[in-house]
């Protein structure tokens, strides 16, 4: 644990981390519909796109805790934002061919980084204080990335979908088969060249910053608890891997939440003046419930009773949700971030309590169930086709059924007193 001026230095640094987190991430709310009609997509084609981005989470996070052990926290971290500019920068050949394939890989590449990044940085923010106010500490993290995210949204949809010049409505009012679409897709397609590039810029510049910050090393591993002994393998940690499949479902449930908001809103007949600022809506909801947090966890509620209370809440809202009409209907929906803002703050300390030795491991398979953002949306996506967007929306209350059983009983499975 670091003195309060380490601290405070520290935490600015990954908090600059986590604003890119979120700049990048939840760019693919806007990417969807974008997606969707500059490459011809049907609403379940353009689910691949959280798909590519989520599952590289899945196939890395082991890989990067082992990264990470040659490497270190500090090393780890500029290699991860170095993997994603050279996914950024693959967007420019995807739009200037319009080929979906090749944007789908640029997001895997992004994930691939984040997810070296994220393997780094959510133990580091745990274990650099107490674990009583972990859940604080991410809530603070919380808000940089959604703050970001409501940064990146508006910049994205104002450059793609501005009605300023008329392209959306254009393109809408054209046959398949006229010649004139494909000019006007094409350009279309190339109005996301400069924002990336000048997200690859970015990317590089924090690269030179993380390494010039010289991050303090934490020996997290070698912390255990008092009276703890180590256990033979991280097998031993029932509730460690009770909370990866609550992580699995939480992070499932918040991009449905967020990422097809704007694709509901159209279902609905919103214009896309509105619709275009739902998911920034969400992410502010976010940051109203992680400020929440900060003020009640731990001094007021425990971790795990503001897990309980916020998905006690949630339940509420998708029943709103799935019986009311119209703008009623999508409220709720954006109200849901509002009771998505403890749960990871709340489920990875309680995931990783007293792992010792094992804790970056134990993280590492966390990380993995970020793969939830890959999987669930998929089957949101299937259940759009076969039923309508809102009906589809019942999958949350399985993942709300889950979590709840992690917060009441999982988190406490095999936790020695």
């Amino acid at each position: 644990m670091q003195n309060n001026k380490n601290l405070t230095f520290s935490m600015s640094v990954i908090g600059a981390l986590f604003f890119v987190f979120g700049f990048v991430t939840w760019l693919n709310s806007i990417l969807m519909p974008y997606l969707e009609l500059t490459c011809n997509l049907n609403k379940f084609q353009a689910s691949f796109v959280p798909f590519a981005f989520y599952i590289a989470y899945f196939v890395m996070a082991i890989p990067s805790s082992f990264v990470l052990k040659k490497t270190g926290f500090s090393n780890g971290m500029a290699l991860g934002l170095i993997i994603m500019a050279i996914g950024a920068i693959l967007f420019i050949p995807a739009a200037m061919t319009r080929t979906y394939m090749v944007f789908l890989t640029a997001l895997f590449i992004m994930g691939i980084g984040l997810s070296l990044l994220q393997t780094a940085s959510n133990p580091y923010v745990t274990v650099l204080g107490p674990v009583e106010s972990a859940a604080r500490r991410m809530s603070i993290m919380g808000i940089c990335n959604k703050l970001a995210g409501i940064i990146g949204v508006l910049i994205l949809a104002n450059t793609l979908f501005s009605t300023t010049d008329g392209l959306v409505d254009q393109i809408k009012a054209l046959e398949l088969t006229d010649p004139s679409r494909e000019v006007l897709l094409q350009q279309l397609s190339n109005k996301v060249i400069v924002p990336y590039l000048i997200i690859t810029a970015i990317l590089i510049a924090l690269v030179v910053f993380v390494k010039a910050a010289k991050l303090p090393e934490i020996n997290e591993e070698e912390e255990v608890a008092d009276g703890e002994v180590s256990r033979k393998s991280i097998f031993s940690y029932p509730y460690l891997w009770l909370g990866v499949l609550a992580i699995f479902f939480y992070v499932g449930a918040e991009v449905i939440a967020i990422d097809y908001l704007k694709t509901y809103g159209a279902s609905l007949g919103l214009p896309d003046t509105i619709t275009n600022m739902l998911p920034a809506y969400a992410l502010v909801a976010l940051i109203v419930g992680y400020l929440l947090g900060i003020i009640t966890v731990p001094k007021i509620l425990s971790q795990r009773m503001a897990l309980i209370i916020q998905l006690l809440l949630a339940v509420v809202l998708v029943i709103v949700a799935l019986c009311s009409h119209g703008i009623v209907s999508v409220i709720a929906i954006i109200c849901l971030s509002f009771s998505h803002a403890i749960m990871w703050p709340a489920i990875w300390p309680l995931s990783i309590h007293d792992l010792g030795k094992y804790t970056k491991l134990g993280s590492a398979f966390l990380i993995m169930a970020i793969a939830g953002g890959a999987v669930l949306p998929l089957i949101y996506g299937k259940l759009s086709l076969a039923f309508n967007p809102q009906v589809a929306y019942a999958l949350l209350f399985v993942c709300y059924a889950y979590i709840l059983f992690f917060a009441t009983v999982g988190c406490k499975i095999g936790v020695r007193k």
